[in-house]
């Protein structure tokens, strides 16, 4: 779990987003770092320098547009240097900043080594996404099914969540069709739907290692979701398109968009627990997204601001929420957080209380296994690391079986340790597909 105060101030204004943001001269950016590393709401800080929450919106997009009093007043409350903001501001040369960080790079990002895994194929789902990749290309004609849409994508989400990646790209192409032939009206909840379908198709892509066709399922659903005007359905989407950049090394294109996703919740002002649920994810996706770029104080920061956010929500999240964030899925995000950065024994300890039964799906709970498994396999703990993939693929075998960088676990775990407990069955249950 992330530490229980702020990120230390030497620790935030000397990291890669700050450069990123100082070289893109974005004041508005920093002042929303330096507040989310702080763990507090534009509302708190708006109530320190006497503003509403709205205008510390206004302020963190607009940046050298704003106010420059305002934007000095909160640079000071957050604790911004003020060379940090001069730099910002075009008023003075940023002096050099190393930020490199002293971990290795987790293997799986590696672009040669991704492209093996490709190649290697999903002989389930892979036989399944040429009709994806067609609907695609061109969309099919509308099935002419009387199912209400709602219902049908809500049977979608279920085949994503219990790992049956087959039958969700089988229904995928007539499942967009549909949702196209509905949305041509332009009203804002056949476009929320429609979003809502693509962000489905590029969250299943990005699963199976197919990130070129998750990108233009990201994409169009982003614009879809702008159409309709519902800032969960863009986060949602944003969301989406934000995974499926860091997929494919660009991680200051990723961060940009869910950090733009992150201001958009909170300009809703947190009013429900829908609204509070999609503000935690975004927090969550944006550490780890931080993360996989080497980014470890920013990362740190918010996961941070991830937990903080998530202590009022349930344990247990409503059915049909559109962010089904939970204090438990928080810790489980920090595993993947701590494990992008290098740290196994952070990782591992960040999971130690994690309990299947804290996760209402098989992806969860298969997600749990498999992110433990990373952390012991990166800590070079064999039996450790097939315990876990046993336990994910008795869950949710598609977590093993259908994601790459997890078979080229299970692969290394054949070749190295075959004589361990457990790997046998491990290599007999992923099949023969295993690189």
């Amino acid at each position: 779990m992330a530490s229980g105060g702020p990120v230390r101030a030497d620790q935030l204004w000397n990291s890669g987003a700050v450069r990123t943001l100082v070289a893109a001269q974005d004041p508005g950016g920093l002042i929303r770092l330096g507040r989310l590393g702080h763990g507090w709401h534009q509302a708190e800080l708006g109530s320190r320098i006497g503003c509403s929450a709205s205008t510390v919106s206004r302020l963190e997009q607009q940046g050298r547009r704003a106010d420059l009093n305002l934007v000095r007043h909160a640079a000071r409350e957050v604790g911004m240097p003020m060379y940090v903001l001069a730099a910002s501001l075009g008023l003075v040369v940023p002096p050099a900043t190393r930020v490199a960080p002293d971990w290795p790079r987790c293997p799986e990002e590696d672009p040669m080594r991704r492209r093996s895994l490709l190649a290697a194929g999903l002989a389930g789902p892979a036989a399944l996404l040429g009709g994806l990749e067609d609907a695609l290309a061109s969309m099919p004609d509308p099935t002419g099914s009387s199912a209400p849409l709602d219902g049908r994508l809500a049977v979608a989400r279920a085949h994503f969540d219990a790992g049956r990646h087959d039958k969700l790209l089988a229904s995928l192409p007539g499942l967009l069709a549909d949702a196209h032939h509905v949305a041509r009206t332009r009203e804002p909840l056949p476009l929320a739907r429609l979003s809502a379908a693509y962000s489905l198709a590029s969250q299943v892509l990005t699963k199976i290692g197919r990130y070129e066709q998750s990108r233009l399922s990201a994409d169009r659903a982003t614009v879809y979701a702008d159409w309709s005007g519902s800032p969960l359905v863009a986060a949602a989407a944003a969301r989406e398109l934000s995974i499926v950049l860091r997929h494919q090394d660009q991680p200051v294109s990723a961060q940009r968009h869910i950090l733009d996703a992150v201001s958009k919740v909170e300009e809703t002002g947190l009013r429900t627990d829908a609204q509070a649920a999609a503000y935690a994810q975004m927090l969550c996706t944006t550490s780890y997204t931080a993360a996989r770029a080497g980014d470890r104080d920013q990362a740190t920061a918010m996961i941070h601001a991830a937990t903080l956010a998530a202590r009022a929500l349930p344990q247990e999240a409503p059915t049909g929420r559109l962010f089904p964030i939970t204090p438990a899925a928080v810790d489980l995000y920090a595993v993947g957080v701590h494990w992008a950065l290098g740290d196994a024994g952070a990782a591992l300890e960040a999971g130690r209380r994690l309990r299947t039964e804290q996760f209402p799906t098989a992806e969860r709970k298969g997600r749990m296994h498999t992110d433990l498994a990373r952390a012991w396999w990166q800590w070079v703990k064999p039996e450790q690391t097939a315990a876990e993939l046993l336990a994910a693929v008795r869950v949710s075998p598609a977590e093993v079986r259908d994601r790459p960088a997890i078979r080229n676990i299970v692969t290394g775990l054949r070749t190295r340790h075959a004589q361990v407990p457990g790997v046998r069955a491990l290599v007999a249950a992923v099949g023969k597909g295993t690189p």
